[in-house]
């Protein structure tokens, strides 16, 4: 008798032009293995190349969006030969191109988060370029507490929150709840928890009503420019303008506005 195949550490599920990814793993409290990473990747990629994919909802099954890192996983790497220096390595790159991936993805992505999202489930957060929390939602980088700073959630953390927020929340490693974390800029929302997932969908829906292209330029240019110093991000920033004048979404968007008419975007 065959064994029963496992369920996927990603779901997927589409409405109209939102695909949602759900994290799968919630008797792990979604611990990002290196098989949810991966799993999680290539969905990402996949999704990149899919033209009826306008935006991305961010999901996860079960009491806990992410805890972080599967440190039962990492910790059996310490019986290897160079007590796992070599699985960490590849473990923190994988994590850290996963991150990158969502902040350099052409469609905007938005987490719905609905429980604790702790040190790289937080940093998945703050990867992600819009979040809506469930009011029962926490967030914590509480590496200091067991020995191991939040050093690569600090990346996405400190780019998101104040640096004194940020600071505190990696300093001192305690629950921050999700009133507060709106407060620090770490999420747009907090709703009540039966409310979660129709509020991020119609935050997704409304983005995706928006000019593809011009979508893609404007998420592109905004990450770009927050690298540069303010003559060079002007600079930049004019010259993708003029760039996204001469397309035809402008073109038929600013010619609606003078017409006092609705818009009608091409397809590409």
């Amino acid at each position: 008798m065959n064994a029963p195949a496992a369920e996927p550490l990603v779901l997927t599920s589409r409405d109209n032009h939102v695909l949602k990814l759900t994290l799968n793993r919630a008797n792990a409290r979604n611990a990002l293995s290196t098989g949810l990473m991966g799993a999680l990747q290539f969905a990402l990629d996949d999704a990149a190349k899919e033209h009826d994919t306008r935006v991305i909802v961010l999901a996860a099954n079960g009491p806990a969006f992410s805890s972080g890192h599967d440190l039962k996983e990492m910790t059996a790497q310490r019986a290897q030969a160079d007590k796992g220096r070599a699985a960490f390595t590849a473990v923190f790159a994988q994590c850290s191109k996963l991150m990158q991936t969502i902040v350099r993805h052409p469609k905007p992505v938005i987490a719905q988060v609905q429980g604790i999202a702790t040190a790289a489930g937080c940093q998945l957060v703050a990867s992600c370029d819009l979040a809506v929390a469930s009011s029962e939602a926490k967030f914590a980088t509480p590496g200091v507490n067991i020995g191991l700073f939040c050093s690569t959630p600090m990346v996405a953390l400190s780019r998101n929150v104040s640096r004194k927020h940020a600071m505190e929340m990696l300093l001192t490693g305690e629950m921050v709840s999700a009133e507060e974390a709106y407060r620090f800029g770490l999420v747009n929302r907090v709703v009540n928890p039966d409310a979660l997932a129709g509020e991020t969908l119609k935050l997704a829906h409304r983005i995706a009503s928006k000019p593809r292209a011009t979508v893609k330029i404007g998420k592109e240019a905004f990450y770009n420019q927050l690298e540069m110093g303010l003559a060079h991000a002007y600079n930049y920033a004019s010259k993708v303008m003029t760039e996204n004048m001469l397309h035809a979404e402008a073109t038929e968007g600013i010619g609606a506005f003078v017409e006092k008419r609705e818009p009608k975007w091409p397809e590409e």
